[in-house]
Formats: C-alpha cells, sequence, structure tokens
C-alpha cells in the first residue's frame, strides 16, 4: 500500500513540475538581478539615522554577514534543490512546522519587496513624466512583468540578465559621471548620525540603519527558489550564488560613497531615487546625464522587481504543492509550464500594499520604509531558520549528499546565526509596530496552517522530498 500510495504521488507530481532549463550565467543574472534595484534606493534611508560613516560600519556588518550566510546557504540549495527553497530545508531539518515559519518568512520577504521596488519604479517615472501618479506606473509595472512571467521563464530569465547587465553598466556610469565633483568631506560632513564626531548615540543609529543595510543584499537567496529549473544546480548554483554576492559587495560600496560624495548627503537620505538626485549635484537638473540615469536606472529596478517576482511565485507554489497554501494555487500553465497562479495571487497582495497608505504608513516612517521593514523581518527570521536547518542536517544527517560544503564550517554559518540574531533584536526594538504587524500574519498564517493538515497529508511534494 505504501509503494502504491508513493506512486499515486509520484502521478500527481507530473502535473505541478517546472521546467529544467537555466544555467550558470542564467542564475547568476537571476542572483544579482534579484538584488541590484538595492543599489538604486532603499540604502539611503539608513542615512538618516546612521549618517554616512555610521552606515558604512553597519553596511560591512551586513555584508560579512551576507557573505558567510551565502557560502552556508549553498551548502542547503545544493543538496535539496526544490522550488521551496527555505521551506524545504526547513522541513526536512524541523518537520511541518519548521517548513512552515521559514516559508511563511520567505513569502512576507518576497511578497512585500515587489511594491516597495514598484514604488520606486513609479517615482523614477514621475521625475521624466512628472504628471504620472507613481502609484498608477507601479500597478502597471506589476501587470507587464506579471504577464512576462507567466510567458516562460526561459524567456523571463533571458530578460533578468540581459536588463541585469545593463543595470551593472549604468551603476558604473553614475559612478564615472559624478567622479569630477567627489570630495571626501561631502561625505564625512555629519557622518556620524549628522554630527561629525562619534558618540555613544551613533550606536543608536547604526542599529536603527540596520533594515536599509540588508536592503542592498536582500533576495538573493531567490535562486534557490529556481533550483528546480537549473540544468545542472549542483554545479551552477555555488558558482551563481559566489560570484553574485561579490559583484553585489563591490557595486553597494561603490554607489554609497560615490553618491556621498557628491554633494550634500541629507538630501538624499529620505527619497526614492537618491542616484538621480546625486546626479543633480554635478551635471544641473537637465542634463542629458541626468535623464540618462533615469531611463537606464529604470532596468536596476526592472531587474530586481522581475526576478522577485519570479522568487515569490515559486514559493507560493511549493507551499501550494506541499499542501501548506490551497492546492490551486500550485497549478501550472499547460502551455508555458510557469506557475501562473501564484504569479497572479503574488500580484494582487502587493498591489493592494501600495495603495495601502493608511495602513502601511504608520510609526512615523514613510510607505516605502516600512515595506522595506516588513520584508526585511521576513527574511531575517528565515535566514535563523536556514542556519539552524544547517546545523541540524549536519549533526542528524551525515551522509545526505552536499555536492558544496560550507567553507570554515561551523564559523562561517555561526557568525551568519549569531548576526541575524543581532539583526532580529534590534529590528524588533526599533520597529515594534511592523513587528507586531509581521507576528500577526505568522500568527493568523500558523492557525491557518494547524487548520490544514488534511491539505498536507494528500499534497504531492511530499514524494519529492522524501526522495
Amino acid at each position: 500500500m505504501k509503494s502504491e500510495s508513493k506512486n499515486q504521488h509520484v502521478g500527481k507530481v507530473t502535473h505541478h513540475e517546472l521546467k529544467q532549463t537555466l544555467g550558470t550565467w542564467q542564475l547568476w543574472g537571476i542572483a544579482v538581478g534579484l538584488v541590484i534595484s538595492g543599489e538604486y534606493f532603499g540604502w539611503s534611508y539608513g542615512w538618516a539615522s546612521a549618517g554616512t560613516l555610521g552606515f558604512v560600519i553597519t553596511a560591512i556588518f551586513i555584508a560579512a554577514m551576507y557573505t558567510t550566510f551565502i557560502f552556508s546557504f549553498t551548502e542547503l540549495t545544493t543538496s535539496i534543490p526544490h522550488a521551496g527553497g527555505p521551506f524545504a530545508y526547513a522541513r526536512h531539518a524541523f518537520g511541518p512546522t519548521g517548513g512552515y515559519l521559514a516559508g511563511a518568512a520567505t513569502l512576507v520577504e518576497f511578497v512585500f519587496a515587489p511594491p516597495a521596488i514598484a514604488l520606486a519604479i513609479g517615482a523614477y517615472l514621475h521625475v521624466q513624466f512628472p504628471g504620472l501618479e507613481p502609484k498608477h506606473a507601479a500597478m502597471g509595472a506589476y501587470l507587464i512583468f506579471m504577464a512576462l512571467n507567466i510567458v516562460g521563464v526561459q524567456i523571463a530569465a533571458a530578460f533578468e540578465l540581459c536588463v541585469t547587465l545593463l543595470a551593472i553598466f549604468e551603476l558604473l556610469v553614475f559612478m564615472g559621471v559624478v567622479s569630477p565633483g567627489f570630495q571626501w568631506s561631502n561625505f564625512t560632513k555629519g557622518g556620524w548620525s549628522g554630527a561629525d564626531t562619534f558618540s555613544m548615540g551613533s550606536f543608536h543609529g547604526m542599529f536603527a540603519a540596520i533594515p536599509f543595510a540588508i536592503w542592498f543584499f536582500l533576495a538573493i537567496e531567490g535562486v534557490a527558489m529556481a533550483a528546480e529549473e537549473a540544468k545542472n544546480p549542483k554545479r551552477s548554483i555555488p558558482i551563481a550564488y559566489v560570484a553574485g554576492i561579490l559583484t553585489l559587495v563591490v557595486l553597494a560600496i561603490g554607489v554609497m560613497v560615490f553618491a556621498g560624495a557628491a554633494g550634500d548627503w541629507t538630501k538624499l537620505s529620505n527619497i526614492n531615487d537618491p542616484l538621480p538626485q546625486a546626479m543633480k549635484f554635478i551635471v544641473g537638473e537637465h542634463s542629458g546625464w541626468m535623464h540618462m540615469l533615469v531611463w537606464l536606472g529604470l532596468f536596476g529596478l526592472v531587474a530586481s522587481f522581475h526576478g522577485i517576482i519570479l522568487g515569490y511565485s515559486r514559493q507560493i507554489f511549493a507551499l501550494a504543492r506541499a499542501g501548506y497554501l490551497p492546492e490551486w494555487l500550485s497549478k501550472v500553465h499547460p502551455r508555458f509550464k510557469t506557475p501562473h497562479r501564484a504569479i497572479i495571487a503574488g500580484g494582487v497582495v502587493g498591489i493592494a500594499a501600495i495603495y495601502s497608505d493608511e495602513l502601511i504608513q504608520f510609526g512615523g516612517q514613510t510607505l516605502t520604509a516600512n515595506i522595506v521593514t516588513m520584508s526585511v523581518f521576513g527574511a531575517i527570521v528565515m535566514y535563523i531558520i536556514s542556519m539552524l536547518s544547517l546545523f541540524k542536517l549536519r549533526r542528524t544527517e551525515p551522509n545526505m549528499e552536499r555536492p558544496f560544503r560550507a567553507p570554515l564550517f561551523p564559523v562561517f554559518p555561526a557568525f551568519a546565526l549569531v548576526a541575524a540574531v543581532i539583526c532580529l533584536a534590534t529590528m524588533v526594538y526599533f520597529n515594534f509596530l511592523v513587528a507586531i504587524v509581521f507576528a500577526i500574519f505568522l500568527a493568523l498564517g500558523y492557525v491557518y496552517f494547524l487548520m490544514t493538515r488534511h491539505q498536507r497529508e494528500a499534497a504531492p511534494a511530499d514524494a519529492l522530498l522524501e526522495e
């Protein structure tokens, strides 16, 4: 009977399969593209509390956390190449409840990141077309890129690689254009939470800026959700991850330093388009360089927006396939073989967030800042659970096939785990209202989890995770 049951499961799985079409370069494009919008906006909100110099220290700490995390996370991704990513690892290590916590946290991260990016796309377009309402432009971006993701992952990944390369090129152009006006004194003036000298109060600002330093690298782990669609995940994913995190660290440092040294950085610390505004200091408002940056700058935002739609859809798809969400969300389009219902469902939530000023704009922060913070809460909780899963699986399944092993184990995953716990504690302290909303999301989801055990028992994904 057990064999018969498993055969039935495998039969069901064929209706929930994704096509294996992605190569190493495409995965690198997804890894960098998922994150690269973080170089264009979001991070500068950290200057408002930490100052430029304080934020450098925060960013270095977060870069170290992400570097050690990615080297450790890659072991999980290559050992368990599953579209659920962190959900699959935690479920494997801690059972259904662990899978729920990791899956719900990842869902919050990937569903709330796109509306923040869409709002930034709207802000960039508003620079060119002042009569265009940013929120309407953001909704338009959702409709266009949901459609592109539905058409096919091969087309979507090729597009992602192209726009990612253009986005990197544009960041290099930005640094080159503002370099003639580079003055280190601009960057250091008031660099410690608005003061010229370091004080104990500077620590307060540095810790408060953690969510915006995380925004530099948020969502790189989304490559894990494309693992089932990779041609050779055990080889290509490690290369994509390592090359991706190194690319992003270099770009983050360059963009932050050149923007801050271009002029009065305080004018860039609470806006969605810091790079065009930084360029105004050097070339003026009507320069051709300025207009080029606005247009090409959209490529960076589009790369992340498009990539994270791919990420959230695979997470919704995997959770639904495993019975953690309604089963109909796991249906694959009969022609394009993409999780079209999951793509649309995440888009509906994102568009609702864009138009929910009264609900999301609280605690003295802007709508974008609160959405960013909510997304970061999901990410940090997922990072903690993922590192705990790595330690658990090393202990309970020492003979598991591990094509890539975390270097300097246990130092790297331990540092990533401790750093993530520090980030979570400080974020709760500085963003208590957002933390409460995040906790309510998890609690409501857990009630649904408890009420739908029968869905998981009948889910076709069980066969995948048991292999």
